[in-house]
């Protein structure tokens, strides 16, 4: 069996895991968080699904990027290509947790 490759490194920022201690008791959240990483590691936000609807921000989190796990369940990240190939994870909630103002 071949072990699998990843094209990004993937790097977690205190604020996400911070983030993510809230999600451990939900196991159903838990899976879609991490599926969502593994995908992000195979191939940035190209191998997202259309319908994870990952697009760029503008405001506060210009320059990042972000996608819809569950229809409130957000994930926030940067994507750094070419020589780097990282990605760092900024945030996972809900709309009003990650963009209140």
């Amino acid at each position: 069996m071949e072990e699998e490759t990843f094209k990004y490194e993937i790097y977690y920022t205190g604020l996400f895991k911070k983030d993510f201690k809230k999600f451990l008791n939900d196991e159903t959240k838990v899976k879609k968080i991490t599926d969502t990483i593994t995908l992000l590691k195979k191939g940035g936000v190209e191998a997202l699904p259309d319908y994870m609807r990952p697009h760029k921000l503008t405001g506060n989190y210009k320059g990042h990027l972000e996608c819809h796990i569950l229809p409130d369940l957000l994930i926030i990240w940067l994507q750094y290509d070419e020589e780097q190939n990282e990605i760092y994870l900024v945030r996972v909630g809900s709309h009003s947790e990650l963009f209140k103002k």
